[in-house]
């Protein structure tokens, strides 16, 4: 069993028209989705309101086979308003409460079962800055880090949490107990102003001495590629083309394939850490080219809407489909070329 813990929330998609589209969101509700989609069993513990939002996520959740062992809490469900630049990035604004009601997960609490069982625990985003929610969330991975792989996407929102002296002292506590963790090169130029998005990467592959802190430290960087470090070196990889609809969940999605491609290389649970650490560049570069070619999938759709395998393997036959048409073409002007 996988589980997430974090904020779920509806999206409201304004585009440059002025329409307003609405889709289930939630950075790790979406990565859960998305590990669903992937086949893994997985739960997901977040905030649902008694509302007809509330109601909406839970069908989407339940639709995509996540697990919900908590139950709905009175009140709203959080909405995020997402405005579509020209560039067809989006921008944020929140309406939204992040706490998780009665949720005890230390040994000896109501929610102790909720954790015993799970070999990998996401979280990161709101969840992870946000009180009182995040002090909960901060407990559970405590509670879960001595059996099961930790992974954490900072996932940071100024507009949210302003305070960047806070929130970096939040992302670094998380980072200290990550296996995993991934970040967007906006995410670390807020973080930290004065360093190189790669140079404050490295520093955090560092940051709990040679025998603790994460493993793997991946850099999103957009069009550009993912990047990444670990213990044998630094890699990089090309994202695959995509017809941008927008990059609303591109980085979830990213996160859930990157986590999912680590569970089948059975490298998820505590007991596996040194063999995490292990990862041969090779390896790395083959796992972040999994998560690329998904996060290319979500930003050719609208909304946060991770892909499933059938969507990957149909992306990579296309993607060499291409490759021997652009062979094929490349092959007369060579033989000409001989000729003369």
């Amino acid at each position: 069993m996988l589980t997430v813990i974090g904020e779920a929330l509806i999206d409201e998609v304004v585009r440059g028209s002025g329409a307003v589209e609405t889709h289930v969101g939630g950075s790790p509700m979406n990565v859960a989705v998305g590990l669903a989609r992937l086949g893994h069993a997985v739960q997901f513990l977040g905030r649902i309101g008694q509302d007809p939002y509330g109601t909406l996520i839970s069908a989407h959740l339940h639709g995509n086979s996540v697990l919900v062992p908590l139950a709905r809490v009175f009140g709203t469900t959080s909405v995020a308003r997402a405005s579509l630049g020209a560039d067809h990035a989006a921008s944020y604004d929140f309406d939204l409460d992040w706490e998780l009601p009665g949720f005890d997960p230390e040994p000896n609490g109501t929610h102790r079962g909720l954790l015993q069982a799970t070999t990998l625990l996401h979280t990161g985003s709101i969840a992870s800055m946000l009180q009182p929610g995040c002090s909960q969330v901060f407990k559970a991975v405590l509670v879960a880090r001595p059996h099961a792989t930790i992974a954490y996407d900072p996932n940071c929102r100024p507009t949210i949490v302003a305070d960047v002296d806070y929130a970096r002292n939040q992302a670094e506590q998380f980072v200290r107990l990550a296996d995993v963790v991934k970040a967007s090169d906006e995410d670390l130029r807020w973080l930290y102003p004065a360093l190189d998005p790669l140079q404050a990467a490295r520093n955090w592959l560092r940051i709990g001495g040679a025998a603790d802190g994460p493993a793997v430290v991946v850099v999103t960087m957009g069009a550009d590629g993912p990047w990444a470090v670990n213990a044998a070196g630094e890699t990089h990889t090309k994202v695959p083309p995509a017809e941008v609809v927008d990059t609303v969940g591109a980085g979830d999605s990213f996160m859930a394939a990157l986590l999912s491609t680590l569970v089948d290389r059975e490298l998820d649970g505590a007991q596996r850490r040194e063999a995490l650490r292990s990862l041969s560049a090779g390896d790395l570069t083959e796992i972040l080219r999994y998560a690329a070619a998904a996060a290319a999938v979500t930003v050719s759709r609208a909304g946060a809407d991770p892909p499933r395998r059938a969507d990957l393997q149909l992306q990579h036959q296309s993607q060499h489909s291409r490759q021997q048409h652009q062979l094929q073409q490349s092959l007369p002007q060579q033989n000409q070329s001989r000729d003369n």
